[in-house]
């Protein structure tokens, strides 16, 4: 028996459903008809660029509905997942849309992760289907799918992008239906609605395991327009995308966005600071959207009399709150170069965010205030608001709602109110004028440039070494990256001598992702404990900044 998924109706009421739409936050056309759409009425203009080359709206709509119904061919069916693992490369936009066409269900999963995290997204997801490459930066992406089918047994296909006789895995590019377009769309059959399920994309971690967020194309449609709207984004604009596009960040603002306005994005495939502004000068990029570190290491790098970064008008940052001193000398650095905040996550995307026409001071002070259709509310502990000016969890409810945590009916029960909020588990202040500031968060985690780590995951990894009595993954202040992760460790008898080299040897053979790597441990002889046996990550946190203090500070 097919699986049966929630629908909108099972998230949104009646009279929410029509409000939406009514006020234009939701849309008919789906995913499909945008493309076409932007296809039909500038068909030579670029849209989409990366190291390998460009295409234009007409080529990216023509490629769309040949993969469309090469996958319709091989087997996807309407409601099944496919799995994609892919750089910064023109082919994921195109899955994207290819899967949406035939109301398959896109599952991105970010490049930088390896076995562990790759293997339990796609046995959690039902992954049918699986987009991948080959080598890329020194890693065999298509040889860690294969090592993993024998445990995931949903997983009936596996794609290899830019390989034309994959060692494992079929050619992607061998996938592509010739013939008539015209002939191929009809094959194709009925088109997907923008309110069937569209993607399930998995948080970055605050808890032992990542949570999937079940999307409508409409649900992240509507971040992409109020985003648009807010930056007052034509098609005059040229997206810089250093964000990955396999996570939320990256596939609303360097895809959805520039393809609702009809402009061009640049797809940067490996983060270099020189280079990114090397390809800003080149391609005329006006804006991007990055966690903070991208926009501080590109301050960085930039030598006036070597790089011309004029086009810029625009850099939003997301992720983390920005220094207020990051504002302020980026406007110096970049003139004509607007900094602005943006809160979100993956449950809605889009929370709070600065606007071209908000005080330049709002993005150095606050995240942002709710957008048209969202209301922000910030509340205690029983949901209650709090006065403003007070800190609370930030709570949203609006258009950009996630139907459910996937295949997780309990956290979904969890996470909302019965009055249609949702609660972040991050906290904050609003002030009298509704701009709201991220002061802090509920959940154990460590965000290192704009990554959710969790600080569990790797205790429980940690936890399984012979040589590891007890462990506490903290954060520990970096001014680069915002957080850096740190393991507090208590060892056996057997491993008092144990290292960070031997500790990140182990993590990497399970297959964690670099990034996630503790970066400075901490040998101790007992974590600091509650009465009720919690460790008390507060004070590790105070032991570890003290730590780091400047000696004159």
């Amino acid at each position: 028996m097919a699986e049966q998924l929630k629908t909108i109706r099972d998230r949104y009421s009646e009279a929410d459903i029509a409000s939406y739409y009514e006020q234009g936050y939701w849309q008919e056309s789906s995913f499909y008809e945008l493309v076409t759409a932007q296809a039909a009425a500038t068909p030579d203009a670029p849209f989409l660029v990366d190291a390998a080359g460009a295409l234009t709206f007409g080529e990216y709509a023509d490629r769309v509905v040949r993969l469309a119904v090469g996958l319709k061919r091989a087997g996807l069916q309407r409601g099944e997942r496919i799995a994609a693992q892919l750089p910064n490369w023109v082919e994921f936009p195109i899955v994207a849309a290819a899967a949406s066409r035939i109301g398959a269900i896109l599952v991105p999963i970010m490049p930088i992760y390896r076995g562990d995290e790759v293997g339990y997204v796609l046995q959690h997801s039902g992954a049918a289907m699986a987009v991948t490459c080959g080598e890329f930066r020194g890693f065999d992406h298509a040889a860690m799918f294969g090592e993993l089918r024998s445990g995931t047994p949903d997983l009936r296909e596996l794609y290899v992008a830019r390989s034309a006789q994959p060692a494992i895995g079929s050619s992607l590019e061998g996938l592509y239906a010739e013939g008539d377009v015209a002939g191929l769309e009809a094959e194709l059959g009925a088109d997907s609605s923008a309110d069937d399920g569209f993607l399930i994309v998995y948080t970055s971690g605050t808890t032992s395991r990542p949570k999937g967020c079940f999307h409508t194309f409409n649900t992240i449609r509507s971040s992409a327009a109020a985003i648009a709207k807010s930056l007052e984004y034509t098609s005059a604009d040229v997206q810089f995308g250093p964000s990955p596009i396999t996570h939320s960040t990256g596939l609303v603002t360097s895809v959805l966005l520039p393809l609702l306005a009809g402009a061009k994005s640049y797809l940067m495939e490996a983060w270099d600071p020189a280079e990114g502004l090397r390809l800003i000068e080149e391609h005329g990029c006006t804006a991007a959207v990055t966690a903070t570190p991208f926009l501080q290491m590109l301050m960085g790098a930039y030598d006036p009399a070597k790089h011309d970064a004029s086009s810029l008008r625009l850099w939003v940052c997301a992720g983390s709150p920005i220094p207020g001193s990051v504002v302020e000398a980026s406007g110096k650095l970049f003139a004509g170069c607007q900094t602005l905040s943006l809160y979100g996550r993956s449950e809605n995307f889009l929370t709070t965010m600065c606007t071209v026409n908000d005080e330049a001071s709002r993005s150095a002070s606050s995240d942002g205030s709710a957008l048209d259709g969202a209301s922000i509310h910030v509340v205690d502990s029983d949901g209650i608001e709090v006065p403003r000016g007070e800190e609370g969890d930030i709570s949203y409810r609006g258009p950009s709602h996630m139907i459910e945590y996937f295949r997780n009916g309990e956290e979904t029960a969890a996470l909302f109110t019965p009055d249609g909020f949702s609660r972040s588990g991050d906290l904050g202040r609003m002030d009298e004028d509704g701009f709201v500031r991220v002061t802090g968060r509920l959940k154990d985690i460590v965000i290192r440039g704009g990554m959710n780590i969790s600080a569990r995951e790797l205790e429980e990894h940690l936890l399984a070494h012979d040589d590891i009595a007890n462990v506490a993954i903290v954060g520990m202040p970096d001014e680069r990256l915002g957080e850096k992760v740190c393991a507090y460790v208590v060892p056996t008898a057997s491993g008092s001598e144990l290292t960070l080299d031997q500790v990140s040897t182990y993590l990497r053979e399970h297959n964690v992702a670099t990034q996630k790597l503790p970066e400075r441990i901490e040998i101790v002889e007992a974590l600091p404990m509650t009465a009720t046996g919690k460790v008390q990550k507060h004070l590790l946190r105070a032991d570890i900044a003290s730590k780091l203090a400047p000696a004159d500070a």
